[in-house]
């Protein structure tokens, strides 16, 4: 589902995405609002969703989705958000991706790397782009910083955590620690729920954020 205030950019997203293989555009909302009303309504895979819209922006649209349980059955679980938004230092990137969103893709992408970041995402992984969210957090006020409970993660939780940051998929980080995805995976989860993050992107914000992994050092 495509949420964005730009009826062009709506339009033309809807139909050139709908066109690439294994994906189904099931609708459209004009605001925040009208984001999580038809989100509830059509129970999406994906919301490509705008951070600047009337009523609702898409920080709150996002905060809301992701807190509403859904009612029972197959389709219980919320969508998975993805923020797709002008300008990659947008302060409100980093406010949405700390809502829960799963990543953030840039409107100028071509819409192939568009449709890619849809399908990863549907997938459960998250489409992190390192240098722009480095460049976000780092422009928050100190005050901002979130407590990381470092001493709750394992020496091995706090690797992989370092490697999320980075941009690594669970094959890729298994790869470069020479351990089984199985393992990789057991691992995130650990340390989603000790940080208790939402999801994979949440918590590299919260490394970010904590201090944990600092812009411009090595490994970050």
């Amino acid at each position: 589902m495509i949420a964005d205030d730009d009826p062009v950019t709506r339009s033309g997203l809807g139909t050139l995405l709908g066109a690439q293989p294994g994906i189904t555009v099931v609708g459209r909302a004009a605001d925040g609002v009208e984001a999580v009303e038809q989100a509830r309504l059509l129970r999406p895979d994906v919301v490509l969703m705008d951070v600047r819209m009337p009523r609702r922006n898409g920080i709150e649209a996002t905060r809301e989705l992701l807190r509403e349980d859904g009612p029972p059955g197959e389709h219980a679980d919320p969508p998975k958000v993805v923020v797709i938004t002008t300008f990659e230092n947008d302060g409100y990137v980093t406010a949405a991706l700390s809502a829960g969103a799963s990543g953030f893709v840039l409107k100028r992408r071509p819409i192939p790397q568009i449709a890619e970041a849809v399908r990863v995402v549907a997938a459960g992984e998250a489409v992190l782009f390192p240098a722009a969210l480095r460049r976000m957090v780092a422009a928050r006020p100190l005050d901002s910083a979130e407590a990381l409970p470092r001493a709750a993660l394992t020496g091995r939780e706090e690797g992989v955590l370092r490697l999320m940051a980075t941009g690594l998929s669970n094959p890729e980080i298994a790869q470069t620690l020479a351990v089984s995805q199985e393992t990789v995976k057991t691992h995130v989860g650990n340390v989603l729920s000790k940080l208790g993050a939402q999801n994979r992107t949440h918590a590299v914000v919260i490394a970010y954020e904590s201090g944990l992994v600092v812009p411009g050092l090595p490994g970050a």
